[in-house]
């Protein structure tokens, strides 16, 4: 059969809609997903649990998100701090705020462990062999935690979960870059973590992790999250290999972001696309239609008739509806600046997806890492970061 333009353009125009309606589904399983908290859960009531934060420098609101951790309404838990370089500017401020909360155990931890390319996992493995109880959180610092964090955290736990995470939610930006970031952590990157967990899909998110701790220590401990350059990739791997599953928070937790600039949102999308694309490259490939933007734009550019332009025009009206009512729906931040940081976060997307294709390469706080596969580069490791 001879392809016509007609049978071209019907084609453009089923594909299109085809990844409308995919995205749609996708915002409302999400929207029915997050906040619910589903079956009981199986956490043992009131056990202890070890919080472990590793830190490196000061951020815009190290203060605000440090205290949190000693605000926790929690009848049993201790703190472990990490934090690899003993002149860290950020040692003054935790000591401060550990002389002032006495009454909360709490441990600092100086120096890492090398125990591959992983910075933040470097920083961890000293903390996360001393704590003291099965339960253990690894929390990154920028983790705004609320009074009932734990809780949250243990309401997730099923005699399937072998992992809960939460993914961030960009909260309180300042400037429109900042909205930018929003626009990629909400409405896209944790709607599409919360639609992939309702299908049984659930993957890991290291900002914060809640695991067992004999249940780890039993598959090579913290030591085997270095199977993969990302922690919360060799985590999802490793869960999944030991038949269980990662589950979710039912209402993810904040991360303040203050102001951003273009070569920061850009720099850390960048890394994120292309870790995502080493460990998990047959998800990542779809990636390049789960934003409005191309899409709705090349086939008005195959179709281009008036009528399609209109349906186009009211898909892309769609789309982004769906988006603002999810972050209606979630309580996250949303105002009229949000609907141009979707357009602007769609137009970044191809850009990203390519270059994540393109290098295999990422700095992470100023640490040069090659992310490879382990048999297809040597293993490089640099200072530590948190």
């Amino acid at each position: 059969m001879i392809a016509t333009p007609e049978s071209g353009a019907f084609a453009a125009l089923a594909l299109c809609a085809l990844v409308v309606v995919v995205n749609l589904a996708s915002l409302a399983v999400a929207g029915l997903r997050i906040g619910r908290t589903g079956k009981p859960s199986t956490f043992p009531a009131d056990a202890p649990v070890s919080v472990v934060r590793p830190l490196r420098g000061i951020e815009s609101f190290s203060e605000e998100t440090l205290l949190a951790s000693f605000q926790l309404d929690y009848p049993a838990y201790e703190l472990i701090f990490c934090v690899a370089d003993a002149g860290d500017p950020i040692l003054p401020l935790l000591e401060r705020m550990r002389a002032a909360h006495r009454h909360i155990p709490s441990r600092l931890i100086l120096g890492d462990e090398r125990i591959g390319g992983n910075p933040k996992l470097n920083n961890c493995v000293r903390g996360w062999e001393a704590a003291r109880y099965d339960w253990v959180i690894l929390a990154d610092s920028n983790v705004l935690m609320p009074v009932d964090y734990i809780q949250q955290m243990q309401a997730a736990w099923r005699d399937t979960t072998g992992l809960v995470c939460s993914t961030p939610i960009g909260a309180r930006p300042e400037n429109f870059f900042a909205e930018v970031e929003c626009a990629f952590l909400n409405t896209l990157q944790a709607r599409w973590q919360y639609a992939g967990e309702a299908l049984g899909l659930g993957f890991a998110q290291g900002k914060s992790m809640l695991w067992h701790k004999p249940f780890l220590e039993a598959r090579g401990g913290i030591r085997a999250l270095n199977a993969e350059i990302a922690e919360d990739a060799a985590a999802t791997k490793l869960v999944r290999a030991a038949g269980k599953r990662v589950h979710l928070v039912a209402s993810p937790f904040r991360q303040p972001l203050g102001r951003r600039d273009f070569s920061e949102v850009w720099s850390r999308q960048v890394r994120w696309a292309r870790l995502r694309r080493v460990t998990f490259p047959l998800f990542f490939a779809p990636e390049i239609g789960i934003g409005a933007l191309l899409p709705l734009v090349l086939t008005g550019l195959v179709v281009g008739t008036a009528e399609a332009t209109l349906w186009l025009t009211g898909a892309g009206g769609l789309w982004y509806g769906a988006e603002m009512a999810l972050a209606a729906r979630a309580g996250w931040h949303r105002g009229p600046r949000l609907l141009l940081a979707f357009l602007v976060r769609d137009a970044l997307l191809p850009a990203i997806w390519a270059s994540a294709w393109a290098r295999t390469a990422i700095v992470w706080r100023g640490n040069p890492m090659d992310i490879r596969p382990r048999d297809a580069a040597p293993l490089e490791t640099g200072p530590s970061a948190a």
